[in-house]
């Protein structure tokens, strides 16, 4: 499993909120770009999917700027993945909704397979006796159900080592 570059840069982003020196003051996307030496224009993507999640606030104006807008107990790295990943495509016979299995945490996990046309089969010729795709779907659960065991507090509980590098 390999996330996505923009959901690293998210999590980045949030960190960098998180442990920022004053906490209730604007940062700037260039900041955060700057601090990671990421790219600024696909970092503010990044950032505007952040706010219309509710994840961070943003404010307009000369002086303005980018706060978080929850605390970072009430961010859960579960919800955040599964909000900001485009898919969860392990390997090419994910497409069509699963059925979930009672009880599990990750109920909202886009996990799809391809289902096969009649007429011409799509991706691998296995595909329809295959039992590898049932092991990558437990697989993609327990990561997920992992990442909901965990916020962002979990992860900046060294803020002080994490300030030292973030604000030189």
């Amino acid at each position: 499993m390999r996330l996505t570059n923009y959901s690293d840069y998210a999590l980045r982003s949030l960190i960098y909120l998180a442990v920022k020196p004053e906490p209730h003051t604007l940062a700037n996307i260039s900041d955060i770009a700057n601090s990671y030496d990421i790219s600024k224009s696909h970092l503010t993507k990044v950032i505007h999917q952040l706010g219309q999640l509710g994840y961070i606030e943003s404010v307009r104006g000369k002086n303005g700027g980018i706060r978080l807008a929850r605390t970072p107990k009430e961010i859960n790295l579960g919800v955040l993945i599964k909000q900001i990943e485009p898919d969860f495509d392990l390997v090419e016979c994910f497409a069509v909704p699963v059925s979930k299995d009672k009880g599990s945490q990750s109920k909202d996990l886009p996990v799809t397979f391809i289902e096969e046309k009649t007429d011409k089969p799509i991706g691998c010729v296995i595909t329809p006796v295959c039992q590898l795709k049932s092991v990558f779907s437990e697989a993609l659960r327990a990561f997920i159900t992992v990442l909901e065991h965990y916020t962002l507090a979990d992860i900046i509980n060294n803020e002080d080592e994490l300030k030292d590098l973030l604000f030189r």
